[in-house]
């Protein structure tokens, strides 16, 4: 018996390995489609034999993307940069290549289409990152009106780069630096996303713009400090002055894979946090996780030896 074919563009990043088993346990064959064919051919195991098929597919190559969608009846796209390597960039795959993806979805009949946006999306945001994102959801609705936009807050999870970065430079500095400090965030689990993704293929969901944040809403200094905590170290949180953090953001957006960057440190600027009354977890019946259920787990290889650690939010 055939399967519904199901492709996820994006598939073998953080967010998208769990949404490619997702698909896989409600029944779908998932073309994990990408450059990087090998990358993705790691995800197999998650389905049955035959039932995660690595496709390649790029941006540029409408052939290649075409085939992609060609005869699935859900998409999605999952497919985002957090540093440009060359200008341009934000725009060509946040934008111009999520406005074609949909209008090839469109074209080959495909029935849902998810695309995965983040907060702090917005034709007036300060970075070029935010503006991006919505040029891309608006382009996205264009050609493809039953779209399902998702917008989450900072992802958490085994292998995310916000917990364990920090983590990490608690481990090996004398002193957290902080900058933005008073910014709230709404850290939300991949899992959940991956959930409520997964959710937004079925039938029956209106189309418009979802947003998702976990249970707990803490400032820039205070998830800091919770790290700090959590790695049982002493480290005082020094707050970093606007002019240092601008000129430490623009000396480390040089570096290959840049800790820091100007457009990043605009991002900041705002809360990054879920629009009051906005639809999200709960509309999709999703229970949200907080962070003390999963992320101490993956920072204890982070933490002092010989030292316990409970510590609340």
């Amino acid at each position: 018996m055939a399967r519904d074919v199901a492709t996820v563009f994006g598939g073998s990043g953080f967010i998208g390995r769990h949404v490619v088993q997702r698909l896989a346990g409600s029944g779908y064959t998932v073309r994990v489609a990408g450059r990087d064919t090998a990358l993705a051919a790691r995800l197999r195991p998650m389905g049955r034999v035959g039932q995660v098929v690595p496709v390649y597919g790029a941006f540029g190559d409408d052939a290649s993307l075409a085939e992609c969608v060609a005869g699935a009846r859900v998409v999605v796209n999952l497919v985002g940069i957090l540093a440009e390597r060359r200008r341009g960039d934000f725009d060509r795959i946040h934008h111009r290549a999520a406005g074609r993806i949909a209008e090839l979805a469109a074209a080959s009949g495909t029935e849902r289409l998810v695309q995965v946006s983040a907060i702090g999306a917005d034709p007036a945001s300060p970075s070029r990152y935010g503006r991006s994102k919505a040029a891309g959801e608006r382009a996205v609705t264009a050609a493809f009106p039953p779209a399902a936009i998702v917008r989450p807050s900072i992802v958490f999870g085994p292998g995310d780069d916000f917990f364990n970065r920090f983590a990490s430079m608690a481990r090996l500095l004398p002193v957290m630096p902080v900058v933005s400090g008073a910014t709230r965030l709404a850290p939300v689990y991949v899992g959940d996303v991956a959930d409520a993704i997964a959710e937004l293929t079925a039938p029956g969901h209106p189309p418009g713009i979802w947003e998702l944040g976990g249970p707990e809403v803490l400032t820039m200094r205070e998830l800091l400090g919770w790290i700090v905590r959590q790695t049982g170290r002493s480290r005082p949180l020094v707050g970093v002055p606007a002019a240092v953090a601008k000129f430490q953001a623009a000396v480390l957006g040089l570096l290959p894979n840049p800790p820091l960057t100007s457009d990043q440190l605009a991002m900041l600027s705002r809360d990054n946090v879920p629009t009051a009354g906005a639809p999200g977890l709960a509309a999709l019946g999703i229970t949200p996780t907080p962070i003390e259920a999963v992320v101490p787990r993956y920072l204890e290889r982070f933490r002092k030896p010989g030292t316990q650690v409970q510590v609340p939010v």
